[in-house]
């Protein structure tokens, strides 16, 4: 990978003596280029005032961490449990002759790695969602984010790549919504940290191996606490600027304590082991294996990401190596394919990676194979994203149809990396949801006919895309997402879309011998009070062909047992549920579940059955309680925003909660809070409900809302002086309206509560902080017996901002008239003007693109920062400027 860049753009270079001088970091934009820099989201699915995003950390950010600093750290939690996976069982792979142990590394833009948009969630149907966790073991977020409290508009995505304005952190962290989904298919979730001579301006790794008097590194502490807290695994350490000799031992204490805090650590092959200079060894062996197993530190990381020239025997040896070690090179050493840059032709062949008998010597990882989406011509209109899913299916599987020959000289990952699976126990439910879709439906009926994004929903993928055994004539596969979707240019199936959610999976074509389609590996249990369920929706003709589960024992798996499902050759109208008793295989582990399209006597011309849904009861009820402390947290009209929270259960009992007004889906996740945007209702009832293992529905929670006799188009706006004034329109006159301001911040809590007549249009409340926390204000009409009417509504901003901490003289090393600057602590701190008895001196800028009469945050290189004075006796101040304009100013020398 090289150098990690946070943009699409990518140089032409195709140097073996190192590693790839153009950076991935694809981005998911609202342009047409095909390389495209990141662009926001626009018209319905801009984003939303106060809607959540992730940021990124600075190592100073880091050390100052604290989740009750953020206002949105609580909506940017994961809270899947990473589940454990089912034993290996060769014999029902697509290929039995690959051993179940060769792990692979995904490292990507999750939803298209959005500098300022990296939401959990969102109303775009087109961001790029990955559908194939069943070939991955470990998901690696690859992208920049901007650090937090820099202001939005410092981004222009008008400017080149190299003309971005502002800081990205060191530390990124993985998008939530990714961990839920990859914990959900058993796949670990890394975050990233990246160091680079220009990426990253003038952060530095010796920053965080800084020890404290115990001899332990609080940044380490930090990023592990960071890690638990928001429900990842650990991190890819990409390190691509030089580590002074000194200081290797050190990095390697440090690694080794991450580790030691339960974190999965994978190290890039970046650095030599012995003089710290940046050398990419394309193998693994003395000099890069020290950061995997050293001989004095022991384990120091878990796996390494090898460069990408490597050759067979240079895979051979690694392989040969890792084994001295004691390692499995199938789980430690990962051969890395640059996907992005090279795409589909590729100068990397993984059959190099093939021992003598054929099975894969190492690990693979990939860098960028969201490219499939990000370097696609018209990749965010929603008419092409078929073929965004068959370019994506091409590279996992070697074919966009999902045949057995590959299409081209790539032959896809699934040829070299066993298929896995999570599905176990008594009970499994799919929809046969993606993650995204055009419209919304609840049981078959249109519930939401507006587009969404929310990979929190995707359902445990297909297995196999495809596996249908055929005579003649397979019939196809698709997702279909209604009428809205435009299929691939070989499909004329009937867009039906969702039985719940937004998707579907039909068949469709030419029916002329029986077609069995393998859907899911699996080791569920049959019990004496099994079921399986299918609903269906068939709006071809009547004809004599008929459905049938298709099951593989693991008693028997070279056999398919087949289970009619009696009048399934009938057209429906509309959908239909029909199920299966397997008490007669209780005690059974199905090894993988499938269906059967029996033909009839006679070719039947377009046939079309769409799956709405698919699951195994156990005889149990399993439905689960009635969720429970459901509540409105925040009801902003003006910037039409819903905040939500609720008590989650466990992930056993429910796998998702399911949020409506009234009968209308607004979204759904495994959590206990939820956002929603574009939400314009003035009154209704708002519904939640918990979803079992199962697929069964629990009893809604709820809670009524009614602006009615709340004041209308409240406004708040922040002084200087420590006032807020607050306006509004009053609905009920005569009544009085209680404000509350409450500081979003609760690191620094503040609360304040006034009660004014019905009659008034504004208020000032006095004495609110001047810190540039942001806050809530809400209104209320009192019900005229002390309590309150209706439902409050809100409204939210930032105080005023008048507070700056200077630049400490102690944070510049002084070395006659050599100065050398530390970067600033200061939390939102912009810029530092160094002047010299008056002049500014000048500071080059990453990426050469000019000097600048200030350091500038996140675009100042590390040798700028020192700094030659004119003169011996003259006089040194630093002028610190913040985001807000504030400035203070040092005095470092002189008078």
């Amino acid at each position: 990978m090289a150098r990690q860049r946070d943009t699409t753009r990518r140089a032409s270079v195709r140097a073996r003596t190192g590693a790839l001088a153009a950076a991935l970091a694809l981005t998911l934009g609202a342009g047409t280029a095909v390389a495209s820099d990141t662009l926001p989201w626009t018209g319905e699915s801009a984003v939303g005032a106060n809607q959540p995003y992730q940021h990124g950390y600075s190592s100073t950010d880091l050390l100052r961490w604290n989740p009750a600093d953020d206002t949105d750290a609580e909506l940017l939690r994961a809270k899947v449990p990473l589940q454990t996976r089912i034993a290996p069982d060769a014999t029902t792979q697509r290929n039995p002759a690959l051993p179940a142990d060769t792990q692979q590394l995904t490292l990507a833009g999750d939803y298209g790695n959005a500098f300022f948009e990296s939401h959990p969630y969102t109303n775009e149907f087109s961001q790029y969602l990955f559908n194939y966790w069943q070939y991955s073991d470990v998901y690696a977020s690859w992208h920049g984010m901007p650090t937090e409290g820099v202001p939005v508009n410092y981004y222009d995505p008008n400017l080149d790549w190299k003309e971005k304005w502002f800081e990205f952190g060191a530390v990124n962290l993985p998008n939530p919504g990714y961990t839920n989904a990859a914990h959900a298919n058993g796949v670990r979730s890394l975050g990233c940290i990246f160091f680079s001579p220009n990426d990253r301006g003038d952060q530095t790794y010796s920053e965080l191996l800084v020890r404290d008097a115990a001899g332990n590194f609080p940044a380490a502490a930090k990023l592990v606490e960071v890690a638990k807290y928001y429900g990842f695994d650990g991190y890819f350490f990409n390190q691509e600027d030089a580590v002074a000799a000194a200081d290797i031992p050190t990095f390697k204490r440090f690694l080794k304590q991450l580790r030691d805090g339960g974190l999965y650590v994978q190290w890039y092959d970046s650095i030599d082991n012995t003089s710290g200079r940046v050398s990419y060894q394309n193998e693994f062996n003395s000099v890069n294996a020290p950061f995997v197993r050293d001989k004095a530190e022991g384990d120091v990381s878990d796996s390494v990401f090898l460069n990408y020239w490597w050759d067979k025997s240079k895979l051979t040896r690694s392989k040969s190596y890792a084994e001295s070690l004691g390692l499995n090179p199938r789980k430690s050493v990962f051969a890395g394919v640059e996907a992005g840059m090279y795409q589909f032709d590729q100068p990397y062949n993984l059959d190099n990676n093939l021992g003598t008998d054929g099975a894969p010597m190492n690990a693979i990882a990939t860098l960028g194979a969201d490219f499939v989406s990000s370097d696609y011509a018209n990749k965010t209109d929603d008419k092409v994203q078929s073929a965004v899913f068959d370019r994506e299916r091409r590279w996992w599987t070697g074919s966009s149809q999902g045949s057995t020959t590959p299409e081209g000289s790539w032959k896809g990952i699934s040829k070299y990396v066993a298929e896995r699976s999570v599905i176990k126990g008594g009970t499994f439910a799919t929809s046969f949801n993606t993650g995204h879709g055009l419209s919304t439906w609840s049981d078959g009926k249109l519930s939401n006919g507006a587009e969404w994004g929310n990979i929190n929903l995707q359902d445990i993928p297909v297995t196999w895309q495809w596996w249908i055994d055929a005579a003649s004539s397979p019939l196809r596969a698709d997702f279909d997402y209604g009428p809205k979707y435009t299929p691939a240019g070989r499909f004329s199936y009937q867009k039906i879309g969702a039985y719940n959610g937004g998707s579907s999976l039909v068949l469709s074509g030419r029916l002329d011998s029986d077609n069995t389609v393998r859907l899911y590996k699996t080791d569920l249990s049959v019990k004496a009070g099994s079921s399986l369920s299918l609903t269906y929706n068939k709006p071809s003709a009547d004809d004599d062909s008929q459905l049938r589960l298709a099951l593989v024992l693991a008693s028997d798996p070279s056999k398919v047992v087949q289970v009619p499902l009696s009048g399934s050759g009938k057209r429906t109208a509309g959908w239909t549920t029909v199920s299966a008793d397997l008490s007669k295989y209780a005690g059974e582990h199905i090894a993988s579940l499938g269906l059967v399209v029996a033909a009839g006597a006679q070719p039947i011309e377009n046939y079309q059955v769409n799956l709405g849904a698919l699951a195994l009861h156990d005889g149990v009820d399993r439905t689960p309680a009635k969720p429970e402390k459901l509540r409105i947290d925040q009801l902003l009209p003006g910037s039409d925003e819903l905040f939500l929270s609720w008590q989650r259960s466990d992930y056993d009992t429910v796998r998702r909660y399911d949020v409506y007004l009234d009968d209308t889906y607004l979204g759904g996740i495994y959590d206990d809070v939820y956002y929603v945007k574009r939400f314009t209702a003035t009154s209704g009832t708002i519904k939640l409900v918990a979803v079992g293992p199962d697929g069964s529905r629990s009893k809604p929670a709820t809670v009524p809302f009614d602006l009615s006799s709340a004041p209308a188009d409240l406004t708040a706006k922040a002084g200087s002086d420590g006032t807020l004034k607050a306006t509004w329109s009053p609905r009920q006159t005569g009544r009085p309206l209680t404000l509350e301001v409450r500081s979003l911040d609760t690191a620094n809590p503040f609360t304040k509560k006034v009660t004014v007549t019905g009659q008034q249009t504004s208020a000032t409340l006095t004495g609110v902080p001047v810190n540039g926390d942001e806050y809530l204000l809400t209104a209320k009409t009192d019900d005229g017996t002390g309590g309150t009417d209706g439902t409050a509504t809100g409204v939210r901003g930032t105080f005023a901002d008048t507070e700056i901490s200077p630049y400490p003289a102690t944070a510049v090393k002084i070395s006659g008239n050599t100065f050398t600057f530390s970067r600033p602590t200061l939390a939102d701190w912009h810029t530092l003007t160094v002047l010299e008895d008056g002049q500014p001196k000048s500071f080059a800028t990453t990426y050469g693109s000019g000097n600048k009469p200030y350091i500038v945050r996140g675009r100042t290189t590390r040798p700028a920062m020192t700094v030659t004075m004119a003169g011996s006796t003259s006089k040194v101040v630093a002028v610190l400027e913040d985001y807000a304009g504030n400035k203070v100013t040092t005095v470092l020398r002189g008078n």
